[in-house]
């Protein structure tokens, strides 16, 4: 095929069409339209495919710059700041391993791992990294990418003492990998860089627990760096979990394939570790709650976290303790629909606090929690209102009320009920395997292949149709939950260590028929490339019938 000597560009900053020769780079293009952007810009988007600047062009089509307002454009800015950390980390610890481990908000907790043990920095040794990133990036190095066999690659991992890549990739079907170079630096990222050093200007670090605090922009706010209010609970179920995987050896994407490709046995057997876990986790629950004097446990937790599975081995558990709870529903406390809160675009807002009739529903608890008996409402979806069943419960001494929603850590939901008699639980699937050292699996990442798997067997949603609700989805959960979830009693995990290698099986080829022509193109790419690192667990049947996992791939001993 002969190659085309120019390609045609439509820049959607001015609607204008450009000639430019092939082969020719956006980066010098992205200068000219900065003064359209108030943040830097750090890729683009061709179609809908991403493209680092610094990529000769070998096609044309819709170029949209991405800049920090942008999630991608966080993103591709939280890795080019990584580089720059690990760049000064390795002059003065050539012999320690940088560990990024779990977000907070919007800072990323770090730990540097010398022999495996967290390295404790003074406030000295934070100064002198954080100088001399700054120095890294006023001298404006370009990130360099370069494509190597899998051999020439190892040789670099051997020389910068870096085996958890050499793991990593062994598993891969690829014969090349694409490494990045910056100064005399080499490093490998899941994901695309920033065309140089020059635009990583905000950051901050700071000291905590055994490693320190990665402070990154926030998307409201690109250009300041605020240090993340604390977040003590979550921290520490992030932390807690951490060091069990490091107990059960299962740190990386590259151990949990060593494990798979040792067959079946070894993986049931990890299957079984991890389910005992989240047991004897919601077995404490439960006997916490019974040492708690409370009546009324609140469930809430952020979309695909499996609060529902979740819920349901928690009532099991408080049986055992000798508790015959009642679960009430939110749903049914929703106001008539011509009363339902709006949103900006003017549709119902049924996440909205407003949309449940609060005045019944405290009314209600007060009375249950007095003895007194109460007859419970049913909300019809199809009239859009308020039903009266006829069934009138009263609680017994033993019998506590179980309410799950997404406002459940909220106090304005239960305001008529005294904190003491409530108890509180934040269920999230806080993800803390990693695909190696620098590239972390994120939270957002778990819950998303899990819904995306739960809306096409169970709601006939397509992969697309998810991708496009999700971001409507992720900005109800920073109103409605995680403002509140250090408001929680306790805190449930409900990640599965070896989940990925599952839901690849079952995501791979919903992701695959999102088509390019569609904006979701770019995110399904980005979660196809993620899976392509797993071996898949393909033998289904020794995922016990409990587990949450089977709450989004079928066939779960529980009715929902």
């Amino acid at each position: 095929m002969r190659r085309l000597k120019e390609i045609l560009l439509k820049i959607l900053d001015t609607n204008e069409e450009l000639r430019v020769p092939a082969g020719e780079k956006l980066l010098e293009y992205a200068k000219r339209y900065w003064k359209y952007h108030d943040t830097p810009i750090v890729a683009a988007r061709l179609d809908n495919t991403i493209v680092e600047l610094t990529r000769p062009l070998e096609r044309g089509g819709t170029v949209e710059f991405i800049d920090l307002r942008c999630l991608d454009g966080l993103r591709i800015y939280q890795r080019g700041v990584l580089f720059v950390l690990n760049m000064a980390l390795k002059e003065r610890y050539p012999n320690c391993e940088l560990w990024v481990l779990h977000s907070l908000d919007n800072a990323l907790y770090c730990e540097l791992r010398c022999g495996g043990i967290p390295h404790p920095f003074s406030e000295e040794e934070i100064q002198w990294i954080k100088a001399r990133m700054n120095q890294i990036v006023a001298h404006d190095l370009i990130f360099e990418k370069g494509e190597y066999y899998k051999d020439e690659a190892f040789k670099i991992f051997i020389q910068h003492n870096d085996r958890d890549r050499i793991k990593l990739f062994r598993f891969r079907k690829k014969k090349t990998i694409k490494l990045y170079k910056c100064g005399d630096h080499y490093d490998y990222y899941y994901g695309y860089m920033p065309p140089s050093t020059g635009v990583l200007k905000w950051f901050d670090l700071v000291k905590e627990n055994e490693g320190f605090l990665l402070v990154l922009p926030d998307q409201k706010d690109p250009l300041t760096v605020s240090r993340p209010k604390p977040l003590v609970k979550l921290s520490s179920v992030f932390y807690e979990y951490a060091r069990w995987l490091d107990v059960i050896g299962v740190r990386t994407v590259a151990d949990l394939n060593e494990i798979i490709s040792r067959g079946e046995r070894e993986v049931a057997e990890l299957m079984i570790i991890n389910e005992a876990l989240h047991e004897k986790k919601i077995s404490q629950i439960a006997e916490q709650f019974a040492n708690s004097g409370a009546r009324l446990i609140l469930i809430a937790g952020p979309s695909s976290s499996g609060k529902t599975t979740f819920a349901k081995r928690l009532l099991v558990q408080l049986r055992v303790h000798g508790f015959k709870p009642l679960v009430i529903s939110l749903d049914d406390y929703f106001v008539d629909r011509e009363l339902t809160p709006r949103d900006e675009e003017g549709n119902y807002d049924f996440e909205s606090l407003e949309a449940i009739d609060l005045k019944l529903f405290n009314e209600h608890l007060s009375m249950l929690i007095e003895g007194r008996e109460v007859e419970l409402p049913k909300f019809d979806f199809k009239l859009g209102r308020r039903i009266w069943s006829g069934q009138k419960i009263k609680l017994e001494r033993n019998q506590p009320i179980v309410i799950e929603g997404i406002h459940g850590l909220n106090e304005k939901l239960t305001s008529s009920v005294d904190r003491s008699m409530k108890f509180k639980i934040y269920v999230s699937a806080l993800t803390q395997l990693n695909l190696d050292p620098h590239n972390r699996i994120t939270t957002t990442d778990t819950r998303l292949l899990r819904r995306i798997i739960r809306d096409y067997k169970f709601r006939g949603h397509s992969a697309t149709d998810t991708l496009k609700m999700w971001p409507s989805v992720r900005k109800g959960e920073e109103k409605h939950i995680f403002p509140f979830q250090e408001e929680a009693d306790v805190m449930f995990n409900s990640a599965i260590v070896y989940e990925w290698a599952v839901l690849k099986i079952f995501a791979e080829q919903l992701l695959v028929q999102v088509s390019p022509e569609e904006r979701e193109y770019t995110e399904a790419l980005r979660l196809m490339k993620l899976l392509d690192y797993f071996l898949p667990i393909t033998n289904l049947e020794d995922i016990p019938r409990t587990s949450i996992l089977r709450e989004f791939i079928g066939r779960s001993a529980f009715k929902y």
